[in-house]
């Protein structure tokens, strides 16, 4: 059972790393008035797994931090992650 809890903090940090990695580059394609990255495609990388990542891009990159709603999914995001995360963990102890 303890592998699922693995399992999902390894998928957890993937995903952080992926919206790290996407938040970083949409906003140097920002600066540079390149194609940028749908909105979708950035709030759905910190929503389905990647709340860590995307929250500390924002921070680090100050992208996106001007609109509400990317506060509020990737908070929301975070918030449901770390539920899943400790949940699996009480249950598999």
């Amino acid at each position: 059972m303890r592998e699922i809890a693995v399992i999902y903090a390894v998928f957890l940090i993937i995903m952080s790393i992926a919206a790290f990695a996407v938040y970083g580059s949409d906003k140097s394609k920002a600066k540079r008035k390149k194609w940028r990255e749908k909105e979708s495609t950035l709030l759905s990388l910190g929503f389905f797994g990647g709340a860590a990542g995307a929250l500390a891009a924002m921070k680090l990159f100050r992208h996106k931090t001007k609109h509400w709603y990317f506060w509020a999914v990737n908070i929301t995001g975070l918030v449901w992650q770390l539920g899943v995360l400790g949940a699996v963990l009480w249950f598999c102890r």
